[in-house]
Order: structure tokens, then sequence, then C-alpha cells
């Protein structure tokens, strides 16, 4: 035993020699896909099943009483005491609480059954879930991808025993402390349900004009005058045209062309405007308005597939998340950044994903606050660059994956070979809500103060959530290092306990009892 400090009246075991007769330290059942039937009156029990000391419950396969029989089943008992030999953890143990249905396991779940009274079901099930007895199942693990563990190797590992009374005054003492850390657990997933849904409020007040007070409010209660957001749209679908004409003046003049009248300019692609039909009604001084009216630029990314080395990064599609970018999540181009000047991107720009094997992941938007690199986006996401100057493009990033922006990509998104996808059409044609300029500082400012507060809140459960699993293993540790509950001398100690069931099998096998040997009586000295 790795432990050397056995507490007094315990004793040093392995399972199967905790086993009485009519008991079983058996391994589950070999039940193929075709020994199944979902009509059958045998409910077959999975690994999934197997909680870390919680029965889950989650299986639903089923077999019939004639073909248990005919595989010779181990039928499953209240109490038993059942072994995952395969993760995730390794060796993990619950007891079956019963059923309605006669149940088998899985031959990967060893069934462990004591039949003897003076063994604790729950005392030996908590002990199995201890540190010390888990880790020396992973010391005898086997197998390259799938680690398992054998149940000759599992009848292998030394278990410290304590008398019979102990047993159950350990399991009463662990049952306790674990029922408040249930508690204090559900407690947790409570708030983070609770953070979640609180994120979701605040973005949906945000984009709805309820999280801070509008500009036409403020306009009108200090007695002033504001730009309202058609107007400020007014200015942008201008400064737009501006652009757009410099660029073809541009063109045409690096070619050595001068135009001679303005028809060059009816070649201007007005934006798509948005479709108002059904969207909600938005707040005095705000519009609908589409990314295609307020970008200057809506471009796939760079198509050539990347390496695991190079001088250049290129984000990976993961690297975009509802508001984030991770630039960790990179692989690399070869060359230099002057290569891929089409594709970098810069601070400002909205990236979308374009595709993904999730649904919920396409077209969500992640703002480029900063670049630390030249930085590459792949094909698969869309930039979009807009016209910083009036724009606000925190805002438009919390926008964009919020309310009816978020709805309009989920009726649009498609998915062919397993894949969801959108495409930059559109992404130009999705419908954002726009409040004036000064408005969506204000709310991009109150939401991140917000969301901040959320995620240190969610970062502390977090914690928490870590440190109840540790103290649940701590608990573990000192009950079977004798120092969770008060030892009384007067219990008969597990060593007796244990030369009783060696007893009974031998009796049960018909194998006479041996004796302890005694020592010969030495001969007076002469």
């Amino acid at each position: 035993m790795s432990n050397p400090a056995i507490p007094p009246g315990w004793a040093v075991a392995r399972l199967p020699q905790l086993v009485a007769p009519g008991g079983r330290f058996v391994d589950g059942d070999w039940v193929e896909s075709k020994d199944q039937d979902p009509k059958g009156a045998i409910r077959l029990t999975q690994l999934a099943d197997v909680g870390d000391g919680v029965w889950r419950n989650r299986s639903s396969r089923f077999l019939t009483p004639e073909k248990a029989r005919e595989l010779r089943c181990t039928i499953l008992e209240r109490g038993d005491v059942l072994v995952a030999r395969m993760p995730d953890p390794l060796g993990r143990s619950c007891l079956f609480p019963g059923n309605s249905q006669d149940c088998v396991t899985v031959v990967d779940v060893c069934v462990v059954r004591p039949a003897h009274d003076g063994v604790s079901a729950r005392w030996l099930s908590h002990f199995i879930n201890a540190p010390h007895f888990r880790s020396a199942i992973y010391r005898l693990q086997s197998g390259s991808t799938r680690k398992r563990i054998s149940r000759k190797n599992l009848g292998t590992v030394e278990l410290l025993m304590p008398p019979t009374n102990e047993q159950h005054r350990l399991a009463d003492a662990i049952d306790s402390y674990f029922t408040r850390l249930d508690d204090a657990v559900a407690t947790l997933e409570r708030v983070q349900r609770n953070l979640k849904r609180y994120r979701a409020s605040v973005l949906k007040a945000a984009v709805e004009g309820r999280l801070v007070p509008t500009e036409a409010e403020l306009a009108r209660a200090e007695g002033r005058d504001y730009e309202p957001a058609p107007v400020l749209l007014e200015r942008i679908l201008a400064e737009r045209r501006r652009r757009w004409e410099e660029a073809e003046l541009g063109k045409m003049k690096a070619k050595g062309k001068t135009p001679k009248d303005d028809k060059w300019k009816a070649k201007y692609a007005e934006p798509v405007a948005p479709d108002v039909a059904g969207l909600p009604v938005l707040p005095d001084g705000w519009c609908w308005v589409s990314i295609d009216q307020l970008a200057q630029l809506v471009r796939n990314g760079y198509s050539t597939k990347p390496g695991p080395e190079g001088a250049v990064r290129i984000l990976r599609i993961s690297a975009v998340r509802p508001m984030s970018v991770d630039f960790a999540d990179a692989r690399w181009l070869p060359g230099t950044p002057e290569d891929y000047s089409r594709d970098l991107v810069e601070p400002g720009d909205l990236l979308f994903t374009r595709y993904n094997g999730s649904p919920a992941l396409v077209g969500v938007s992640g703002l480029v606050r900063s670049v630390d690199r030249p930085t590459v986006h792949p094909d698969k996401l869309i930039k979009v660059r807009f016209l910083a100057s009036e724009l606000d493009p925190a805002y438009l990033e919390l926008a964009t994956n919020t309310g009816a922006s978020r709805r309009f990509v989920e009726r649009r998104t498609r998915t062919t070979a397993g894949q969801a996808g959108i495409s930059g059409g559109d992404i130009k044609q999705m419908p954002v809500p726009l409040p004036p300029r000064a408005e969506q500082s204000q709310i991009s400012d109150e939401t991140e103060r917000l969301l901040t507060l959320a995620d240190r809140a969610r970062e502390a459960l977090v914690a928490n959530a870590l440190r109840t699993a540790r103290l649940r293993q701590s608990i573990l540790k000192w009950a079977f290092e004798g120092r969770l509950v008060n030892q009384d001398p007067t219990d008969e100690p597990a060593s007796r306990l244990l030369e009783r069931i060696r007893a009974e099998r031998e009796s049960a096998n018909g194998q006479p009892r041996r004796s302890p040997r005694r020592p010969r009586a030495r001969s007076p000295k002469a």
C-alpha cells in the first residue's frame, strides 16, 4: 500500500477478498448490437450511466430475457458497486440504485457485490473514488488511444478497510458532506444560468435603446438639437459614394485617362437597403440600416491552405466566436505580409464566420480591436470594414450578434454536406439597428462595463466550482486516512471480518478451513 499509515483496527485488502459467497466480482456482459432489441424487457446499462459517485441514468438500450439467459448475463441488484474500466475518469464508481425492470451492464463496467453484512457498499464505492485508489488504477491502466483497466488488475489494487461500524460512520459522514457540496454546486449552476440570461438581457436592451438614455430623450431634456440616425446614414452614404468616386478616378488616372463628363458615375452600385418588413419598431432617432450601407468593404479571405509553420499569421475559422477574436488560434503562411495585403485585418474590422459545423456559430462576428503583428483572415471568414469615423465598431459587434440581426442570419443559414454556411451577400443584407453616433459609444461602453462584471462573476463561479471538486477529493482522502470520523476501539478489527469472509468462501467451495498456524513451543534451555 502506498500509504503506510494504517489506522488502528483497519486492514489491507483487495476487492476479491471482500466478496462473500453469493457475491460477485465480475465484468459486465458482452452484448453486441445484434443481441439488442429496443422492445426488450431488460435494460442494458452502459458506461455513460456510471458517474463519479453518482448514477447518471442516461442509457436507453435493451435486450430480451431470452437473450440475457442465452448470454448468461449478470442481473444487477440494488446496491451493486459499478466500476467503469474506461475513462472519463478511469475507475469511477457508483452504486446501482435499482430499476423498475431488470438491468444488466456492458463488459467495460465491473460489478462488485460484496454480499456480506460486514462490508458497506456505500463505503466501498466512496473508497474506489478516493485519490489513493484512483492513483493506483491510473498506474495499472493499459491501452494507447483508449485507456482501460482490466478486472484482473483492478483486483490487485490494495485498499484500506475499516471495521464494519466505522465503514457506516464514514459513509454517513461522506454522504452528508457530499449532499452539502451538491447543494453548493447546484447553486453555482443556477447562478451560471442566471448570468447567461443576464448577458442576453443586457445585449437585448442595448439594441432596443433601453440600456442608456437615448439621444432623443437627452436632447429633449436639455433643450438641444441632435443628429438622428437617418441623417447620419445620409452622411455615411454620401461618404461611401465619395470614396468610390475617388477610387475610380484613381484607377482612370493610373491608366492615363481623364473623364470627359460624369457618365462614369452612373456605374456606382447603390448599397442594398434593409427589408424592414416585420422588424421591431426602434426608438426615436434610430433607424434600420444594412451592413452594405455602412461598409466600405465586405470580403472573403485568403483561400490557400495554411500550415503549422511560416512567417505570416493567419487566423483559423475557430478564432472568431460571438463578440471575440482569438489571435492565438492561428496557423501560418510562407512569404511576407506584403504578399497578403488584400487579406490583412486592421483594428476596427468586423470578422464574420462563413461556415461551421454548428449552425449556432455561423454568421457570428468578432471585432478586431488591436493587431500586434500582420494577420491574414482565411476564406471562411468574412471581413467587413466600416467608415470608422462615422460609426462605433464595438456597437456594431454587439448589434450583429443580437436580436433581429442574429435572427436574420439564422434564417439565411444553409447546410450542405454537414457544414452550415452563409454568404457575403447575406451579410451585406443583414439589418442592423442604428442609433445616433454618440449613443452608439454610450451603448458599447455600458455594455462592456456590464458584461465585464458578468465575466468576473463567471470566473468566480468557475473557481468556486473547482474548489468544490477539490474539496470532494479532500473529503475522500481524509476519510480513508482515518481523519474524518472518530474511531471506536471497541469496534471489531477489520482483519477478523476478512477472516470470516474467507472462511465462508472456503466453506461454500467445500474446502476445509485452515486454522491459523500457531508457533511451536520452544524446548526449555538445558
